[in-house]
């Protein structure tokens, strides 16, 4: 109650001092910053914009080089392939009605067949010897450069190939008479552009690039670049270009950075293009002295030992950096090396033009932050004003009593402002917190009741689950005996239509014909036996038919012992079915091979019915633990599938293979292998499941329990074919464990 009679300026008056100088304070603080971030800012996006310029310039002017380079590589190709395919060809007849030997002893082209605009000119000196291996050499040079001359004189002033003999030949359609006016005695292999093509001179057989010379017809600028070609480890021949550099040097000066300015030094850093150069003083480097010639010179001393530091600060920065600054003249330098003649394109950017956006920027800032300051002080000024420090008081007493549990707080919520709608927000806390403890605790209350009928509800639906399962489990077992009993009825009934068939093709009415033959010849029978001719054949007769009734008899007694067989078989189905409901069935010693060949008897009457030829291959193992039965389900299911696959094939090339073997050390595998139709690759994840079938009249059981029944022996069947028609291979692995080995 005694901060009421306090004058509320007072504290208003204290907090903003403070405040005011505190955030002075920081406001300056952040201007210094922000003026140091934006300089460097600025710096960075500057010389950032002048590297990837010059990059991006040093890319765009060394493309004639890098296409002269090109070019060379074409030619060199091209006249290669001309000198190997005319080494056998006669050249002479075709060489004298292209050329002929001058007044003065040169060859050059025929006046009356050439037109040097449209095919190249050729210099031959005097006294040289032509044999026929240089002939083919100046006609292939000569065809070449016809072919390709034409095609490279958009860019390029003139091509032309030089022999290592003196011989030159010359494309260059603006002089197309330079070879017929040339005089007797030049030799162009003492020019600079040559002699840097030779071995000695240029032992990695690379482009070079001859000194800056001025072109003798117009005075302009220019430089030859030159390639090697060699065969066979002979130099054979010189290619050139020769380059205008007018355009190169304009565009230099010309084009530019806003503030910047650029120039092209050369290897000794001669300045090639330079705003200050004077042309008057430029020096020619010609073809022949092997130095390099210059463009102009500078004005003034100052301008030439600028030039000479900014070379020797380009010479002296690592390899890589593209920007480097120049403290002693202000200057922030850029450069790209121009792949080629090996020329510097430099860009130099002053320092005061980098600095002055980031000064312009730090001024606007620190104007900014200076009517900032001005006006968070109003703003402050004003707040405090409205007497916050009541308020705020008495929330932080309404907050200690809610903490406490006391929810009847008493705020001042008639306030129209942020702190009215802050204390009606905080009644609305405080009483939908009480609400929520209030309903919390009723939660609480009703929980354990509700978990209770959870549990209850889920042990219902747990036993109705398990009933289902048992449910399931019973329809599975009835269902895979009915499919394994199946298998073996058609056995049964293979084997018993057999044997039907063979009694219906058993002769027995032959033997009433020859008992009346007997009777009606019984009174001399001796005489009808000896000389009549059905008599003759009785005797014989009855001996075949005699041994036909054994056989039959005997084949018939087998089929009979099959379905004996088959019937106990049945026996055995249902009993390990039964087994699958009780306790695992006693595994006992099992002779592999056996088992295979009492499965191939199970199914050996639909076998040699469907003429499926059954290959063995059967490793003598020793005797085995495991169920017996369980086993013969399975081979007995494999065998009847494979010989219903092999339905789509024709009966001469159906072929059923069983392999038996070892393959690893405690397991062995089963193969059932067939010709048939083959499983496609989306139904080889499938054809195990429950219910799943191809056939019309399958039901879908046997593969899916054979599968189980071979994870229950502790193995795994698994199925593999390389698609429809390319038949299938089942395999079943089971451990390998030795009767005598247990006992």
């Amino acid at each position: 109650m005694l901060l009421s009679h306090r004058p509320a300026a007072s504290l208003s008056r204290s907090t903003l001092v403070k405040m005011g100088v505190r955030i002075a304070g920081v406001v300056a603080l952040a201007t210094l910053f922000s003026y140091l971030h934006v300089l460097h800012s600025v710096r960075t996006e500057n010389l950032g914009r002048l590297e990837r310029y010059v990059v991006e310039r040093g890319q765009r002017e060394q493309g004639i080089f890098l296409l002269a380079q090109d070019n060379h590589a074409v030619l060199k190709e091209a006249l290669a392939e001309k000198l190997q395919a005319s080494r056998q060809e006669d050249v002479s007849a075709r060489f004298d009605s292209l050329f002929a030997r001058m007044p003065d002893g040169t060859l050059r082209n025929r006046p009356e067949v050439f037109d040097g605009t449209r095919m190249p000119g050729v210099f031959i000196p005097g006294k040289l010897e032509l044999d026929a291996e240089l002939r083919r050499r100046i006609l292939a040079s000569y065809d070449v450069l016809a072919q390709y001359g034409p095609a490279f004189r958009t860019r390029f002033t003139n091509t032309f190939i030089v022999l290592p003999e003196g011989v030159l030949v010359l494309y260059w359609p603006e002089r197309p008479q330079w070879c017929q006016e040339a005089e007797t005695g030049f030799e162009v292999v003492a020019l600079d552009f040559f002699i840097r093509s030779l071995p000695e001179k240029n032992a990695g057989r690379r482009t070079v690039w001859c000194g800056i010379y001025a072109d003798p017809g117009t005075r302009k600028p220019m430089v030859s670049v030159s390639t090697p070609l060699d065969v066979d480890g002979r130099h054979v021949a010189t290619f050139g270009h020769d380059v205008l550099l007018e355009q190169l040097m304009a565009r230099a000066i010309r084009d530019h950075m806003p503030g910047a300015y650029n120039m092209i030094l050369g290897e000794e850093g001669a300045p090639i293009a330079h705003p200050d150069l004077n042309p008057e003083g430029a020096s020619d480097a010609s073809h022949g002295d092997g130095q390099h010639g210059t463009v102009g010179t500078l004005g003034t001393e100052e301008q030439r030992l600028h030039v000479r530091r900014i070379f020797e600060r380009l010479r002296a920065a690592p390899p890589g950096q593209v920007v480097m600054e120049l403290p002693e003249y202000g200057e922030y330098l850029s450069h790209a090396r121009l792949e080629g003649p090996g020329w510097d394109f430099v860009t130099v950017l002053p320092e005061r033009v980098v600095s002055q956006p980031a000064l312009a920027a730090a001024r606007y800032v620190l104007l900014f932050g200076l009517a900032s300051l001005l006006l968070e002080l109003a703003i402050m000024y004003w707040v405090m004003k409205q007497q916050i420090t009541r308020p705020l008081a008495a929330f932080a007493q309404a907050t200690d009593r809610v903490a406490a549990g006391d929810f009847h707080v008493e705020l001042d919520t008639s306030r129209d402002d942020e702190l009215g709608q802050l204390a009606r927000a905080f009644r609305l806390m405080a009483d939908q917190v009480q609400r929520r403890e209030e309903e919390l605790r009723q939660a609480n209350e009703g929980l354990e009741h509700r978990v209770e009928e959870r549990t209850r509800e889920l042990k219902e639906v747990h036993q109705r689950l398990v009933d289902s399962a048992r449910r399931a489990g019973m329809a599975e077992i009835a269902t895979n005996v009915l499919h394994n009993v199946g298998n073996v009825l058609n056995s049964v009934y293979t084997s018993t239509q057999v044997a039907k068939e063979r009694l219906g093709r058993a002769r027995f009415e032959q033997v009433g014909r020859v008992a009346g033959l007997l009777q009606s010849n019984q009174d001399d029978l001796a005489t009808f036996l000896s000389r009549d001719e059905r008599g003759r054949h009785i005797l014989p007769f009855l001996d075949k038919l005699g041994q036909h009734l054994v056989e039959e008899r005997q084949g018939i007694l087998s089929l009979l012992d099959d379905v004996s067989r088959y019937t106990e078989h049945i026996g055995d189905i249902v009993k390990v079915q039964q087994d699958y409901a009780r306790t695992p069935r006693m595994h006992e010693p099992v002779l592999l091979p056996e088992l295979v060949e009492d499965a191939l008897r199970i199914n050996s009457a639909g076998l040699t019915q469907h003429h499926v030829r059954v290959e063995k291959h059967l490793a003598a193992l020793p005797p085995v633990l495991t169920d017996k039965h369980k086993a013969l389900m399975i081979l007995v299911n494999l065998i009847s599938n494979a010989r219903y696959a092999l339905d789509a094939v024709s009966p001469d090339e159906r072929r059923l293979t069983v392999r038996l073997e070892t393959h690893a050390a405690e397991r062995f595998r089963l193969e059932v292998r067939d010709n048939g139709m083959g499983i496609e690759p989306e139904m080889l994840t499938r054809i195990f499941q429950y219910g799943f079938t191809t056939r019309e009249e399958g039901h879908g059981f046997g593969l899916h329990s054979s599968a189980l029944a071979a994870q229950e022996l502790g193995g795994s069947l698994t199925a593999h074919s390389d698609g429809p028609g390319r038949g299938a291979t089942f395999t079943l692995e089971l451990p390998f464990q030795p009767a005598r080995s247990v006992a």
